[in-house]
């Protein structure tokens, strides 16, 4: 059988392709067009600027998977290093390392989009039998097995104060349990991209190219006439001794809402709203530790199966809200996010068994004063996020903490830790509210984190407010769509990717119909 793949940087002369269709990035968006325009009968090419790993590749260690299957080396950090951004880079993005949870876009998002931007998803448009179909698909559906220690906490102190939450669905077929999602999943239980719909779209003859990062769109008038791209190198970095050029009819970006509007505005595509890049969102996330006497290894059993949502829709609209979520708990991982040096670093990581973490994700572009970031190009043309955090956010971080500590405390912990560089192990409640209620809310002071990007191409009814219309189109060039996490018009207050596969699911049946009625494309 003649393998539908090729690996850019093996390339020795420039190349050029042709296709019907031409897809940027292999993420969730990316891999589920892949497979419903590959069904379609169309000639599709995915490209990924990651290289193509598979199970055997996945060894389980961090120091192998943070350089191969992230961004910037899991190290992306927004503009002042404030921020620092998880984000996968590799066949199936981060659907590849992502920790499976799957969520349905909350009901009061998409009523807020419809109010602020006019983008309707009830009746004909509503989500409901896209969200069923990639749940179908991906083998999404509630976690059967009892929550690990670390998630179990999270349980247990909702239950003592009276709190609301979930047992989460995840996307995973035959998982072992293992705790090592993060790093690619070594037993393919993991539903993610890679291992679903890129070999599906394979197998009925789409191409993958991995290792080549796509430099700019070619346009004119209303319609892109081709692309340009090159390999990378051994650090994923973009080469420049070789060009490649691929010319399609259809153009679908992909490459995830820091990739996805650096392309477009290294292209220099029209940008009427002014739109484009700008409002990016991350689920800014604030972390506290605690310690138990009784072992809670973090780094073993499904990392997210349980979360809350007491606190994500608050009564208050000029409060901030979040999602309270607990991360598996790795060596590097922590090391990294943990504060103090030294010997107090030293003795925090000698205790790490005993270590529970709790997460919260709070839910920006809701408000004036939460607009998101703007992706901007460096000098190099290579994407950076500035993200200022506001007043607003700031006040939700620390309501954030008091909470996390709060429920820390009801579910046993002997000691609680704000991870913020002012804090220090605090013993119980009482102390803890005192302390966080005087910690300075400033970046690099408080520890921030994400693993969620998305908005800088959002979708809108009007062209005044958006670069995508509600079906991923561009808004200015007729063969261009956007189909990834860049187009959400705000965070969404839950955990991305099922908001991605139902949307993109949706959006390309749209195109395959238009596409179909194109006389370009009639077989």
């Amino acid at each position: 059988m003649m393998t539908h793949h090729l690996d850019a940087s093996q390339f020795t002369q420039n190349r050029q392709f042709e296709a019907d269709i031409v897809i940027i990035g292999s993420g969730a968006g990316g891999g589920i067009a892949a497979e419903q325009l590959a069904q379609a009968g169309f000639k599709v090419l995915l490209l990924e600027e990651g290289a193509w790993y598979t199970r055997d590749d996945f060894v389980m260690q961090e120091r192998w998977a943070y350089p191969q299957l992230y961004q910037e080396g899991a190290a992306r950090k927004s503009r002042d290093q404030a921020i620092s951004i998880l984000q996968g880079r590799t066949v199936g993005g981060s659907t590849t390392v992502n920790w499976t949870t799957s969520i349905r876009t909350p009901k009061p998002t998409l009523d807020y989009w419809h109010a602020e931007f006019g983008v309707n998803f009830s009746g004909d448009a509503d989500l409901t039998r896209y969200f069923a179909m990639a749940e179908q698909r991906l083998n999404i559906q509630p976690w059967q097995v009892a929550p690990n220690a670390n998630n179990a906490k999270l349980q247990q102190g909702c239950q003592k104060l009276g709190w609301q939450y979930t047992v989460i669905n995840r996307n995973v077929n035959g998982c072992a349990n293992l705790g090592y999602c993060g790093m690619g999943c070594p037993i393919n239980a993991k539903q993610s991209m890679l291992v679903t719909t890129i070999p599906a779209a394979m197998a009925l003859g789409a191409t993958l190219i991995s290792r080549i990062s796509v430099r700019q769109l070619q346009w004119q008038g209303d319609s892109i006439t081709g692309l340009d791209a090159v390999p990378v190198d051994q650090y994923f970095q973009p080469r420049s001794d070789l060009r490649i050029r691929i010319k399609a009819k259809h153009y679908i970006v992909a490459a995830g809402a820091i990739g996805s509007p650096a392309l477009l505005l290294r292209s220099k595509v029209p940008n009427p709203s002014g739109r484009l890049g700008k409002h990016t969102y991350l689920h800014p996330t604030v972390i506290s530790g605690a310690l138990f006497d009784e072992g809670i290894n973090g780094h073993s059993g499904a990392p997210q199966s349980i979360y809350s949502d007491q606190f994500v829709w608050p009564q208050h609209s000029d409060k901030a809200g979040y999602k309270l979520e607990v991360p598996p708990l790795h060596p590097v991982l922590m090391a990294t996010k943990l504060t103090g040096t030294g010997g107090q670093h030293a003795a925090l990581m000698q205790q790490f068994n005993h270590l529970q973490v709790t997460i919260a994700l709070l839910r920006d572009g809701f408000h004036p004063q939460s607009q998101g970031g703007t992706v901007q190009l460096d000098d190099a043309q290579q994407p950076v996020l500035d993200y200022p955090i506001s007043e607003y956010l700031w006040q939700g971080m620390r309501e954030a903490l008091l909470s996390m500590a709060e429920l820390q405390f009801a579910a046993g912990a002997k000691q609680v830790l704000p991870i913020h560089h002012d804090a220090k192990l605090y013993s119980n409640w009482g102390e803890a509210k005192r302390a966080i209620q005087a910690l300075p809310m400033q970046a690099l002071k408080q520890t921030v984190v994400s693993a969620h990007v998305m908005g800088g191409c959002n979708m809108s009814a009007s062209v005044a407010k958006g670069v995508v219309n509600q079906n991923g189109r561009h808004h200015q060039l007729q063969n261009l769509s956007v189909f990834d996490g860049s187009i959400l018009p705000t965070s969404l207050g839950a955990n991305p990717q099922l908001t991605i596969y139902a949307l993109v699911w949706r959006n390309c049946q749209q195109l395959i119909t238009s596409l179909q009625q194109n006389h370009k494309f009639a077989s």
